[in-house]
């Protein structure tokens, strides 16, 4: 990704106006690491979380943001600061709002490659969850033309919000990050107690998922950290883990938004880090997948 110098934000506070409507900030097509066969990934905006290591920055707000990059600027005066009337593209928007028909034309285009690869639609975010009854009737809208659906989430909500959107999935792709209820709150704002008792919910409920487990150096890349996700996995019967180690690719989005990112610095797993707890979690008998 392109570096820019820091822009200047400005922030509109437009809230979606009902279950009819969704905040997205972006769609991605032929993505083949978010569920099975290729998949377009919708991207909904704003998370309750505050992982240091999050790689998309711009899905924390759930306001739509305006950025402006230097290197497009042409500084005219007098200066609009439109995304819509800039002449050169400086400023960008980060959101928009979509209803449920307008996202339903726009990944039906790909329905081609859904019935060829036995892919389909993952939502993503953010936190999918924040927007749970329109992601729910959506997800519902594609199951009945016959296209597999996965949700990517951390499961950090009521259950009432939860079980119905995963009853509309063929998977769910289900995040395990600092396995301390303490850490969990203090450094990602989590509730792991709900977090774990939804998790347990949606294995009962027969719901196919998937824990996926981030390999953060000084957060979760840890044998401790793993060894507690794989005894509870192990106690719910899951024998399928994925393992997805820290990288940098997020880095220019802070420049981008003008923010500062704490893991700036910190270097990826190595080869051999990554090795050890993979064999680890072989070792137990689980099925593992290096990456998304």
């Amino acid at each position: 990704m392109t570096s820019f110098a820091a822009p200047r934000i400005n922030c509109e506070v437009v809230e979606p106006r009902s279950d009819e409507v969704a905040r997205i900030f972006n769609i991605q097509r032929y993505s083949l690491n978010d569920g099975q066969g290729i998949r377009t990934v919708v991207f909904f905006k704003g998370c309750p979380h505050t992982c240091p290591w999050c790689a998309n920055p711009e899905s924390l707000s759930p306001r739509i943001e305006t950025v402006r990059r230097e290197s497009k600027c042409l500084h005219c005066a007098p200066c609009l600061r439109d995304a819509d009337e800039c002449p050169s593209g400086a400023f960008e928007r980060i959101g928009r709002d979509i209803t449920l028909d307008e996202l339903e034309r726009e990944v039906l285009k790909d329905d081609i490659f859904f019935r060829t690869s036995g892919g389909g639609v993952t939502l993503s975010g953010g936190e999918v969850l924040m927007q749970a009854p329109f992601a729910t009737r959506f997800l519902q809208r594609l199951r009945r033309l016959g296209i597999q659906c996965a949700i990517e989430t951390a499961g950090d909500a009521p259950a009432s919000r939860l079980l119905p959107l995963a009853k509309a999935c063929d998977e769910v792709l289900f995040d395990l990050k600092i396995m301390d209820a303490v850490q969990a709150r203090e450094v990602v704002n989590m509730n792991l107690p709900r977090v774990l008792e939804n998790l347990r919910l949606l294995v009962s409920e027969g719901i196919h998922v998937i824990p996926r487990l981030p390999l953060i150096p000084g957060f979760t890349l840890s044998t401790e950290n793993l060894q507690r996700a794989l005894t509870l996995l192990t106690s719910l019967g899951i024998k399928q883990v994925h393992l997805l180690p820290f990288h940098q690719y997020g880095e220019p989005k802070y420049r981008l938004l003008g923010q500062q990112w704490s893991m700036k610095d910190v270097p990826a797993p190595s080869a051999q880090e990554v090795a050890a707890l993979r064999e680890m979690a072989e070792c137990a008998g689980f099925q593992v997948t290096t990456g998304g």
